[in-house]
């Protein structure tokens, strides 16, 4: 009878009964059991900024963020955030009534979905998605509809007629990641111009997930939807400051919005954590004013980083989708004759010693994620340089 009542009812929530343990859960495990190296979760293995730390640490000693911090965050930090999106982007928010600091980006995408979706309610995202957006979205009562993004000339792309077409009478809102994980795609200013038409057009209200903002390659840029016309108004954007300063323990994400938005969202917020992670929003306040050099030496040590894996990986016999952001490369494994992600990642520790993510998680059309597989580029120089060795075995 273990799990079930006298009703024989699941005792899981029916709308999360589709989710159990996440992959990342089961993979590190498996990273564990087997000696393997972790490629599979997004987090460093070396901390952030030495000051960023030591400000934590004066915060606590300081007796700041102790007790329980002011709903939306504490008054630096928002206006840190406004400060930067003003200075980056030229967006303006003001940090008392637009910006809202969160436990991390993943409670303010559940916050926000929450505040803003009822059941019925149609919410478009890109596949392959986030895990927590389909929780998400299920946790509101929303019915998820993805619109998949495809491989074509070294990237993923979004096929804006696709877009287009799955926009119904119930849609709510579109649920936008860009830079994008796990593909590594950087919407171009023209994809994110016909998005933004789009919701205006249609009128929908768009939800922005940008927390590899400070994470893109090349000549890539990153453009927040809420700079274009008719968006700001309309737009939840959301970010963290776990992947730009390598805390990610710290879950300290925040998003800025306008008034009413923003008090939508706390509405739900405040029940789900109420208030977190007090100091290190402190110690936050100060990581987003430092200088330009600190982003840009973070982003071309990430390159760095970047380059070695993916050479590595084409080395082994993938295909490689060089990503434009983010600290994730996607892979195609067919070239090595496999076809099945699932099968090759739970297999790839023994085998290679290294650990992954198959793609296939993030999607709900399965098919078309099955050959795709995700490694995580943000581990130390020697670390990347021992996965790419272990690698080598594969190319036979």
């Amino acid at each position: 009878m273990s799990g079930m009542t006298s009703r024989s009812r699941p005792l899981l929530n029916r709308r999360l009964a589709e989710f159990g343990t996440t992959i990342f859960a089961e993979m590190s495990a498996l990273a564990l059991h087997t000696g393997s190296i972790n490629l599979g979760q997004g987090f460093p293995d070396t901390d952030g900024p030495e000051e960023v730390r030591e400000a934590a640490v004066r915060a606590l000693r300081d007796g700041r963020g102790n007790q329980y911090p002011p709903g939306p965050g504490v008054p630096e930090l928002r206006t840190a955030i406004a400060a930067h999106q003003q200075r980056r982007y030229g967006l303006s928010y003001d940090p008392d009534t637009e910006v809202l600091v969160t436990a991390g980006a993943t409670e303010a995408i559940a916050a926000t979905l929450l505040a803003l979706v009822e059941p019925g309610d149609e919410v478009i995202a890109f596949e392959p998605y986030y895990d927590s957006y389909a929780a998400c979205i299920a946790m509101a009562g929303g019915t998820r509809v993805p619109v998949t993004l495809r491989p074509g000339g070294g990237r993923f792309r979004l096929d804006l007629d696709e877009l287009r077409a799955a926009v119904t009478d119930r849609t709510r809102l579109l649920l936008i990641n860009t830079p994008h994980n796990p593909t590594g795609t950087v919407l171009t200013r023209e994809e994110l111009a016909a998005i933004a038409e789009l919701a205006v057009e249609r009128d929908l209200l768009v939800v922005t997930d940008e927390v590899y903002e400070h994470l893109v390659f090349d000549d890539a840029e990153h453009l927040p939807l809420a700079t274009f016309p008719g968006m700001r108004e309309r737009t939840v954007s959301i970010g963290s400051a776990g992947k730009t300063f390598s805390f990610t323990g710290w879950k300290v994400g925040w998003l800025t919005s306008t008034p009413a938005l923003v008090t939508a969202v706390r509405s739900a917020k405040q029940y789900l954590t109420y208030v977190a992670s007090g100091p290190f929003q402190y110690a936050v306040a100060e990581a987003l004013a430092l200088p330009d050099s600190y982003f840009a030496a973070f982003r071309d040590d990430m390159l760095v980083k970047r380059d070695l894996l993916a050479a590595g990986l084409a080395e082994a016999g993938f295909e490689v989708f060089e990503p434009a952001g983010t600290y994730f490369i996607t892979t195609d494994i067919r070239p090595l004759g496999e076809t099945d992600g699932f099968a090759f990642c739970r297999a790839l520790p023994e085998r290679a010693g290294v650990v992954a993510i198959p793609n296939a998680v993030f999607y709900d059309h399965r098919e078309a994620g099955a050959p795709f597989v995700r490694f995580a580029f943000c581990k130390r120089t020697e670390v990347l340089q021992e996965a790419v060795k272990r690698l080598k075995s594969l190319a036979g």
